[in-house]
């Protein structure tokens, strides 16, 4: 089943997450979400929703993987260098952290990209060792969700298709920014969607 706005996921027909499945968060960082260089009002609903996959995942010895933006102070993507984005994530700066309100786990693998100032990197595979850190876990299938939809996450979720991982959005913790264009062009990948109710996950 294919990523659709206006299709029911079905949990009988969603990979159920196992030894071989990873819990992807894609750039949870503080510029992303309300307040922050690149927010959305309404993405603060999103946190109660990642904690509870986290939970979910870390509850059962799953691995979890963060991606993040950590960009230099003169990035390209900035708009002072001339790039179309506010200056976001910039090293060590309280938006590049990960959002306060979320509960990290112990020993969660961190991923940084966009850390070359000449050369952006929406896709958290992008110039980083996410495809290695997935193949040294032998994750097979990742489980995805993150707040930056329009850009990051959709790049991340394109590129784990090419790479042949199963992947599951989660699309009840992904982001408001979200375009027809973006949505068609994930529609044109093997990603499939799900919940948490999907996955037998209740709310915390």
């Amino acid at each position: 089943m294919r990523l659709s706005k206006d299709s029911a996921s079905h949990s009988s027909s969603i990979p159920q997450p196992d030894r071989q499945s990873a819990l992807l968060l894609v750039d949870p960082q503080n510029d992303f979400f309300p307040g922050g260089a690149m927010g959305m009002t309404e993405d603060i609903n999103l946190i109660p929703a990642i904690d509870t996959y986290i939970k979910h995942f870390s509850r059962n010895g799953w691995p979890i993987l963060a991606t993040r933006d950590w960009h230099p102070p003169n990035h390209c993507s900035f708009a002072e260098q001339g790039g179309v984005h506010p200056t976001h994530c910039v090293q060590g700066s309280r938006g590049a952290q990960f959002h306060t309100d979320l509960v990290m786990p112990p020993g969660m693998m961190v991923i940084s990209k966009g850390t070359d100032a000449k050369k952006d990197a929406g896709s958290g595979f992008e110039g980083s060792s996410l495809a290695d850190r997935l193949e040294d876990l032998d994750v097979k299938t990742v489980f995805i969700l993150g707040p930056a939809t329009q850009d990051c996450l959709k790049q991340t979720i394109m590129d784990a298709c090419k790479l042949g991982l199963q992947v599951i959005i989660l699309k009840d913790a992904i982001g408001t920014e979200t375009s027809a264009d973006t949505f068609k062009e994930i529609f044109q990948t093997e990603a499939m969607q799900a919940t948490a109710s999907d996955l037998g996950i209740k709310p915390t």
